[in-house]
């Protein structure tokens, strides 16, 4: 079930509360009908004493899902993992414009698909990924100089590389504080390149605002990468792609 982009405005802007979720602002008839269609077809139900559609769980996951695929949808796993796909990939290094000889740093690697194609154009890549088994897969991988196994978030920043090329994971808008972070790694004259939740150009949250205050200020931009993009990966989630300057 696709949502257009007038719902997914309206949902971005929604209140969640535990199991439930309290629409906010005036909404015309047509527009209020096309949401609740969304939020019933997710499994919530309105309750007319509570003013908002309550869900069984905790709402905030649930829309997480709504407005970063623009459908109703469930992400695959607790990692929020879905591989780049080739074309994804090709694009992202298109914009990082890698040299030979450049230190180059993936986060959230999972199974190395950039970070594969960095070091085949010549750079030295170093990775970090939680997940045991995408960890191993890296660790027998040739051309990557260093693997490490931790949460990003946790890794204490250094200016150190020249690139960091990523695809962070999306829920809760983890993408933001992870390519935040990412961009403190960045040596001067560094270059960012991140696919992101397409989330970050229509969000108007504090967090949101915030990120698109640092890609302004840098001189970046986001471009959108093609509609389901990330299908062969198993979502139809929309997708960016920003490249950030240091």
């Amino acid at each position: 079930m696709r949502i257009d982009d007038e719902v997914l405005a309206v949902l971005s802007a929604a209140q969640t509360e535990g199991c439930n979720v309290i629409l906010t602002g005036q909404l015309g008839r047509k527009l209020y009908d096309r949401t609740n269609k969304v939020l019933e077809a997710a499994g919530g139900k309105w309750n007319r004493k509570a003013r908002a559609h309550v869900f069984a769980a905790d709402a905030s996951d649930r829309m997480d899902q709504i407005i970063l695929s623009g459908t109703v949808e469930v992400p695959k796993d607790e990692f929020n993992f879905f591989p780049s796909p080739p074309a994804v990939v090709a694009r992202l290094l298109e914009l990082a414009d890698i040299e030979p000889g450049m230190v180059v740093m993936e986060p959230s690697a999972g199974r190395g698909a950039i970070a594969l194609a960095a070091a085949a154009a010549g750079a030295t890549v170093d990775c970090c990924e939680l997940m045991q088994e995408n960890h191993a897969h890296l660790l027998a991988q040739p051309g990557l100089r260093a693997v490490t196994r931790q949460d990003f978030l946790t890794v204490p920043p250094e200016p150190f590389y020249d690139r960091v090329v990523m695809n962070p994971p999306f829920m809760k808008q983890a993408d933001i504080k992870h390519v935040t972070h990412a961009h403190k790694f960045l040596k001067p004259g560094g270059l960012l390149v991140a696919v992101m939740a397409a989330g970050v150009t229509f969000r108007t949250d504090a967090r949101t605002k915030s990120f698109q205050a640092l890609v302004a200020d840098r001189g970046g931009h986001i471009e959108p990468l093609p509609e389901n993009s990330f299908k062969a990966s198993g979502t139809g989630v929309n997708t960016v792609i920003a490249v950030i300057p240091s």
